[in-house]
């Protein structure tokens, strides 16, 4: 995918044609938590189709392209009952949300009965709504599809009972933590090969052909209303991952992987439609393979908490082709907040990491202002946090200067950090820098250390050898002046404090006004 790629919206008369770019910046919502604290500012019940201009505006910042409005879709009450019956769910609840009580308790997202907006939320008139005041801010909207999975009550029980893994009495007597019996047959619970079966759900079978036609009708009608989706643990339907997990219950390995089936079917009645997958498992080169356009990057995330700089430039030497096509993230509703895991001047070095890398980025409402609490994603209301002003104002600034810049157009390159024999902490710095077709240059250097470090940046542009360079900082407008042919030969040298960053624009000083001519009298 080049990154002229673009993903445009249903061409449908209701809305204009937003193009996606190929690396979208997105802006994930807890719809239901979203929702609720909107009703309780303007005292009124809030539905998607009620939401004042002033909150989409806050969700849409400068530098956002799409939303996600994560848990639109009507919620199981067979699936709210067995987690309210769950003490280790119920524990969990208490401990991020320590007064919650029975109307903040909604039932997962993920255990859905049916692919139709929640009533609770408005409806399909509501999102309608919400898209167009999304398309008229020229922002797109992502939903959820959980393609492993159904809810315990959903109808596809009775009228699809061909696409679900099947068990027999004998598996139910020996495991009923792990098979229900519904409708006068037994059904397998949802599961991925590493923990126990989930209590709430019921497990599809990616090698049924049934399935697969039902998966690519699901899509293409969520398409109609949407510019994408992000499918939900979406390795847990490759053939080799459902052989592993259901070697016992599994037919027949199909030909066709169960994404390269389904997708290319929806692509030929939705051709613009985006696809993120959720992946895990080092399995994301394989599902981008498979048809995917974006794909979750899980080991960028755990290298910047819990490795060094080293081990990001080694994951950063990646093909390109591959690094657009991944997620970059810092948090998610899976993950806890940032600023409960990070130290705030290693949040924002590593914000900057995340802004500024090719590929896509995903932002979580809350990630701007310091909220710590990792909320389940069953409840519907979250305790009050006071906001952090500064990492707001910093966030606002990054992703302006990103998207105003217009960097991550260009062409990205990583470049190498060198130090001196006696000074080993340039391997704390990593650099890359972008360059535009009009000639703009970005230069990023970022700390990722508790400690000082400096370095030599060798910068790749020979144009600059003729002159100074001026070197503008786009966070704090800090500016510097350059020799040109320093900046190539010798390098940059940088000294930046533990976690420091520079986001610098890199452009030929300009030449000196004249003195105007000494003026005579006659």
């Amino acid at each position: 995918m080049s990154d002229t790629t673009s993903f445009t919206t249903s061409t449908t008369s209701a809305f204009t044609e937003i193009a996606l770019p190929s690396q979208p910046v997105v802006y994930e919502v807890n719809t239901r938590v979203w929702l609720r604290e909107i009703e309780r500012r303007t005292g009124r019940p809030t539905g998607l189709g009620d939401v004042p201009g002033e909150a989409w505006d806050e969700i849409t910042p400068r530098g956002v392209d799409a939303v996600w409005l994560m848990g639109v879709w009507e919620r199981s009450p067979e699936g709210l009952r067995i987690a309210l019956d769950n003490a280790d769910l119920r524990a969990s609840f208490t401990r991020a949300l320590p007064d919650a009580g029975p109307d903040d308790i909604a039932g997962s997202p993920y255990c859905v009965r049916r692919y139709e907006v929640d009533a609770a939320l408005g409806g399909t008139a509501g999102l309608a709504a919400a898209r167009a005041a999304l398309d008229r801010r020229g922002v797109g909207l992502l939903l959820d599809y959980v393609p492993n999975h159904v809810a315990p009550d959903s109808p596809w029980l009775t009228e699809h009972p061909d696409c679900f893994v099947r068990g027999t009495p004998g598996d139910l007597a020996r495991d009923p933590s792990a098979y229900l019996a519904a409708h006068g047959s037994v059904f397998a619970r949802g599961r991925d090969p590493f923990f126990p079966p989930w209590p709430d759900v019921v497990q599809l079978d990616a090698f049924s052909p049934a399935l697969r036609t039902l998966t690519a009708d699901t899509l293409t009608a969520i398409g109609a209303q949407c510019d994408g989706v992000r499918c939900d643990m979406a390795m847990l339907l490759m053939n080799d991952v459902f052989s592993r997990t259901w070697a016992a219950h599994a037919g027949p390995v199909p030909d066709d992987d169960f994404w390269s089936a389904v997708l290319p079917a929806v692509r030929s009645r939705r051709p613009g439609m985006l696809f993120m997958a959720e992946a895990y498992w080092d399995l994301e080169r394989a599902l981008q393979q498979q048809g995917f356009d974006l794909t979750y990057d899980k080991r960028l995330y755990d290298r910047l908490l819990h490795e060094d700089a080293a081990s990001v430039r080694g994951h950063l030497t990646a093909g390109l082709d591959y690094q657009r096509r991944l997620v970059r993230f810092l948090e998610n509703h899976d993950e806890p907040r940032a600023a409960s895991t990070l130290a705030p001047d290693q949040e924002r070095a590593a914000a900057v990491v995340i802004a500024t890398l090719p590929g896509a980025t995903l932002w979580h409402e809350g990630q701007f202002t310091g909220r710590r609490t990792h909320l389940p994603v069953f409840l519907t209301r979250r305790p009050d946090e006071p906001a952090d002003e500064a990492l707001r104002t910093f966030h606002a600034r990054l992703l302006t200067a990103v998207a105003d810049s217009g960097m991550r157009l260009g062409r990205w390159r990583l470049l190498e950090c060198t130090g001196w024999p006696d000074n080993p902490s340039h391997r704390d710095l990593l650099a890359w820098c972008w360059t535009g077709d009009t000639g703009r240059r970005h230069l990023v250097v970022v700390n990722l250390s508790d400690r000082a470090a400096q370095a030599r940046i060798r910068l790749p542009w020979a144009e600059l050898a003729v002159s100074s360079c001026r070197l503008t900082d786009l966070l704090d407008d800090v500016r510097y002046v350059r020799d040109g042919r320093e900046l190539l030969d010798a390098g940059l040298f940088v000294d930046l404090g533990g976690w420091g960053h520079h986001v610098f624009t890199v452009e030929p000083e300009p030449e000196p006004e004249p003195e105007p001519e000494p003026r005579h009298g006659g």
